[in-house]
């Protein structure tokens, strides 16, 4: 009972846009507020650039992004959501990622904010986590305006006089963003990003009480937060991706992945030359895992070779652009076999045998 809810600017029309376009909108105006430049932005000059397009930024400042102040000065941070706003083409995966933002409800805060607003949507991260996951068993077809108003209304947290427009709105963004992609329990891409788009929030958010959050609290931390359970339906799949992607995270310095200084020093305390590092191609490149093809993370090109000490494989930017699941097995498969070859490995019984052992016979 310790939390208030409050809509605040919620309650205004952003104006998405065609239901076809998904949000678009907030992925044109990450590209725009932060100039196609992976560094923090003062929050006053986010706003400036984003003027003349004529939209309000309330909800993208203030719901989906993350903030900070910095010696008396407000910072919007560029993390995971800006990332794949600004370093990938527009798709549902973006989509997907940026309706876990709102729902996980991590921003920060700013001069004058109120503490309500370090998370503004606590009524979205609730419905979601103890109506749609747990009611609903993820079934999206149950959500409706009508639903979520009677939810948030009939909680004692939540400090408004109506909930209508609150409701008419999340249902709006839950429709246009597809949540329906929250109930597949297996690993996607927008999920990998939105476990590293959690741990982004959740550390940056511990540093505004001047708290560091250890490497070894990563995993303990997430867990705490509710990212199982708030990012879909849960499978066996995705708790044994978890502990990698984590792996991965602390590889590549967290936050830090996106400083190339940062990554240079840190791999070159490892490994004295760095030819891989090519400042002309800034394109982002894959890490996938070998017990897993699904797991699969965009990371900025610097973090290539801090990828392989977490056990990943690295794939160049071309191939994840255009990257098949199933080749890629067949891939790993023939190179399996090239090296049993090449060792000498034979198999010691025929495929008869294996038959009949199997069926036993």
């Amino acid at each position: 009972m310790s939390e208030i809810w409050k809509p605040g600017s919620f309650t205004k029309n952003f104006s998405w846009g065609p239901a076809e376009n998904g949000l678009r909108q907030l992925y044109e105006m990450i590209r725009l507020g932060f100039a196609g430049e992976m560094v923090d932005v003062e929050r006053s000059i986010f706003r400036q650039r984003v003027a003349d397009s004529g939209r309000s930024d309330y909800i993208p400042i203030n719901f989906f992004l993350f903030n900070k102040t910095i010696d008396g000065k407000d910072f919007l941070v560029a993390d995971e959501l800006v990332f794949q706003a600004l370093m990938a083409p527009h798709t549902a995966n973006f989509d997907r990622l940026a309706l876990f933002a709102l729902n996980f409800s991590y921003v920060g805060r700013w001069s004058g904010a109120e503490s309500t607003q370090r998370r503004p949507a606590l009524w979205a991260y609730h419905y979601i986590i103890d109506r749609v996951a747990t009611d609903f068993k993820w079934n999206t077809d149950k959500i409706n305006a009508d639903d979520i108003q009677n939810f948030i209304e009939g909680d004692r947290r939540y400090r408004a006089k109506s909930a209508r427009k609150v409701s008419t709105n999340l249902k709006y963004l839950y429709g246009v963003g597809r949540l329906e992609a929250f109930s597949d329990s297996r690993v996607q891409r927008w999920w990998v990003d939105a476990l590293f788009l959690a741990l982004d929030r959740l550390i940056e958010d511990s540093a505004l009480d001047g708290h560091q959050v250890p490497e070894e609290r990563y995993s303990s931390v997430l867990a705490g937060s509710g990212f199982a359970t708030l990012s879909g339906k849960a499978s066996l799949e995705k708790k044994l991706a978890t502990p990698h992607l984590v792996a991965l995270f602390r590889a590549c310095g967290g936050r830090a992945r996106f400083s190339e200084a940062h990554v240079r020093e840190r791999t070159e305390l490892k490994i004295p030359e760095v030819e891989w590092f090519a400042a002309n191609d800034n394109r982002p490149e894959g890490a996938v895992h070998p017990s897993n093809p699904r797991i699969l993370k965009s990371i900025p090109r610097a973090c290539a070779m801090l990828a392989r000490y977490a056990g990943f494989d690295v794939i160049g930017a071309d191939e994840l652009e255009q990257f098949d699941i199933e080749e890629f097995i067949r891939s790993h498969t023939r190179s399996a076999l090239d090296r049993l070859r090449e060792q000498g490995i034979v198999p010691t019984m025929s495929v008869e045998d294996l038959m009949r052992m199997t069926r036993g016979k």
